[in-house]
């Protein structure tokens, strides 16, 4: 079983060289860990959806000629500070509710609730500054965009539950997780349409498939302490599950983009990160830990080169 030096300070599954263990001092380490600065895969995952959407917006905007660049770098800013203290709050939320489940994984019982370096007070104060964070950058939006942020608190809530009542709670964490998808066109306009629609379900898909990837990893301490996910419903055959999810995703992504009139380089983009995610399912293997984490944390990329490719559009559509 893997363990990790008792005074160590580290959690199992953190990388050891990052910047939390060489700038913030030792104290605050097990409140970095709370909130995953150790891991920005997760904030990166979180932004991704709300920059797609913030630059789809741009990309119907500049067709009504209402377009501004200054604008979206603004709502990009506000959407990267909103994801890393979301992100954060809503990984401390999730751990104070998983204490005893964590404590009996392997992968997880080196954390800070469980392996006691934080208390459960603690923990609490420190999620309510995280959302505190996240509640000034939502204000800073429009009416509808605030009424937005704050309906996705609801899928947040229940997240961490699902996992005890459902095969699927990586569709719990999908709406969840891709609630940005919907929140930057409504920060362009006020209001939605059909394409940030899709968008969302295109986004719920890639977190399905992805987070799939990364629950491979706990499949086995889950089926001894009754945690359930689609790592365990789709057992040795995930592949199909993973065509199927990803191959949605990209049909959706287009079906999004031409709703909203992105231009050729967002297509020349996609077609790129599709190769991606089936390269994802080509390679994996089930059974390799390493290679499951490998790969989910592969899709940042995947989504950065989705965003690229809005943003290359909108700025040649402005030429």
């Amino acid at each position: 079983m893997n363990t990790m030096p008792s005074d160590s300070g580290r959690v199992f599954d953190a990388p050891s060289t990052n910047w939390v263990y060489r700038i913030l001092p030792r104290p605050l380490w097990p409140y970095a860990q709370l909130a995953r600065w150790d891991r920005p895969i997760g904030w990166q995952l979180l932004m991704w959806p709300c920059f797609w959407s913030a630059a789809l917006a741009a990309n119907a905007a500049a067709l009504d000629g209402t377009a501004s660049v200054g604008r979206l770098v603004l709502h990009l800013a506000l959407f990267l500070i909103g994801s890393i203290a979301m992100r954060g709050a809503g990984c401390t939320y999730n751990d104070i509710v998983d204490e005893t489940i964590d404590m009996a994984v392997a992968r997880t019982r080196s954390r800070p609730l469980p392996s006691g370096r934080v208390s459960r007070r603690n923990a609490k104060l420190f999620m309510g500054l995280q959302a505190l964070v996240g509640l000034v950058v939502l204000l800073q939006f429009n009416g509808f965009s605030i009424v937005l942020g704050i309906l996705s608190l609801g899928f947040v809530a229940i997240y961490p539950f699902a996992k005890r009542f459902t095969d699927w709670p990586q569709f719990f964490l999908g709406m969840a997780f891709s609630w940005g998808a919907v929140m930057g066109w409504a920060a362009e306009f006020g209001s939605l349409s059909a394409a940030p629609v899709v968008l969302y379900l295109a986004a719920i898909a890639w977190t399905v498939g992805y987070d799939t990837i990364y629950a491979y990893q706990d499949r086995e301490d889950d089926e001894l302490v009754g945690v359930r996910s689609t790592a365990r419903r789709f057992g040795e055959r995930p592949k199909p599950w993973l065509v199927a999810l990803y191959g949605l995703t990209i049909v959706l992504l287009c079906l999004a983009f031409a709703l909203a009139g992105a231009g050729a380089l967002a297509y020349l983009a996609l077609a790129a990160a599709a190769i991606m995610l089936f390269y994802q399912i080509l390679v994996l293997d089930i059974h390799d830990a390493g290679q499951c984490l490998t790969l989910f944390r592969f899709n940042g990329m995947v989504g950065l080169i989705v965003f690229a490719g809005l943003a290359a559009a909108f700025l040649v559509r402005l030429i």
